[in-house]
């Protein structure tokens, strides 16, 4: 049986990470799916990379996060 990458301590230390993650994740696909601003491509680009941006940062510093809560052991 093949274990997870981060056990649930991990995940429940993560959560504060992965609810802003969701959140995001809400607006991207809402922005992505619903234009708007249909009429200015720089408004959507703009919109966009302010939803893109953080979340891929976020999302890098929480899997980085979680590596580091493993190798101290979760303390």
């Amino acid at each position: 049986m093949a274990e997870s990458v981060f056990d649930k301590e991990t995940l429940l230390d993560l959560t504060v990470n992965i609810i802003p993650l969701g959140i995001l994740a809400f607006f991207l696909i809402l922005f992505v799916g619903f234009s708007a601003w249909g009429g200015s491509t720089l408004v959507g680009v703009v919109s966009l990379g302010l939803v893109i941006v953080p979340f891929a940062l976020l999302a890098l510093l929480t899997y980085v996060a979680a590596l580091k809560i493993e190798a101290t052991g979760g303390t």
